[in-house]
């Protein structure tokens, strides 16, 4: 009967202690998409600048575009492993429909989130 009240404790100690890893690796997950993210807005930046040519403009807008979707399986994946993290990805996942200029201050919030201390939807 011991063994078996042992074995329940140790089978509940272990759950608690990897159902925090799913949340941390989830912040890991959405940080990572936020490098991408930081990096498609740069560009979409870059691409709103006085002086460029329309192929410039273009060229800039589709790298941003790209950033955009390599940061997509990783929103997917944090919000696989913690789902208060689907604002990112549907946000991202909106990226082909919704120009960046109009996303970018949702991005910006919650990719200052994402890296903040307490990173809490």
């Amino acid at each position: 009967m011991a063994r078996l009240g042992l074995a329940g404790v140790t089978l509940a100690v272990a759950a608690l202690a990897l159902s925090g890893c799913g949340v941390g690796g989830a912040v890991a997950d959405a940080r990572r998409s936020c490098v991408h993210v930081k990096a498609a807005l740069a560009l979409q930046t870059q691409s709103a600048a006085k002086g460029l040519t329309t192929s410039q403009r273009q060229a800039l807008q589709t790298r941003a575009l790209t950033e955009l979707l390599k940061a997509t399986p990783l929103a997917a994946a944090a919000t696989s492993a913690d789902g208060t993290w689907n604002p990112l990805q549907t946000t991202l996942q909106e990226a082909n429909r919704v120009p960046l200029q109009y996303e970018a201050p949702a991005l910006t919030r919650l990719c200052q989130i994402a890296n903040s201390s307490t990173p809490i939807l």
